[in-house]
């Protein structure tokens, strides 16, 4: 019996079995069952970020576009260029270029600030955000396709455990 028992899969195997046998034999301290979930939580996220790439081209919006429409989109569609730099972590030029870009495709419009009429709100338009919506979808009908083959209770288990992790990896003092 191996140093670590390793629950064996009742249902079909997938790649990340392979890949934790052939592991286990070069590490034998490698705890079988970390190795597996954090593989498969990188594949996951990994595919998940190709769909979401591929969804936004899909609907002619590039990555930072999409990002910056979904901040907006966030926000309830109305945000200082501020807030937006701040959200999105990028110098004032970057988010300068981006909102010229995403008026001149009408799916933005600076507008007088309600707060203080020297500077510019910026609102997302009705196209902004059906682009930003269609894209999002994308990635959205890939995640229920992904996670609609778990129980509502199996969908809330798994999301319980990984706030348990995320919450150890957010503590004070953690790397």
């Amino acid at each position: 019996m191996a140093e670590h028992p390793h629950h064996q899969p009742t249902s079909p195997r997938d790649w990340t079995d392979g890949h934790v046998e052939r592991w286990l034999p070069v590490l034998p301290h490698l705890d079988p069952d970390i190795e597996a979930a954090v593989t498969r939580m990188s594949k996951l996220t990994r595919h998940l970020g190709r769909v979401r790439e591929h969804g936004v081209a899909d609907y002619g919006l590039q990555k930072h576009e999409f990002d910056t429409l979904h901040v907006l989109a966030g926000r309830g569609g109305h945000a200082a260029p501020s807030d937006l730099r701040a959200d999105l972590n990028l110098a004032a030029a970057s988010v300068t270029g981006r909102l010229e870009a995403l008026e001149r495709r009408g799916f933005v419009v600076r507008t007088p600030s309600t707060a203080d009429r020297r500077k510019v709100d910026i609102v997302l338009t009705a196209a902004g955000r059906a682009a930003w919506h269609e894209a999002l979808e994308v990635v959205g009908r890939e995640e229920r396709r992904l996670l609609g083959v778990l129980t509502e209770e199996e969908r809330r288990t798994l999301s319980d455990l990984l706030r348990k992790v995320l919450l150890a990896q957010e503590a004070p003092g953690a790397q």
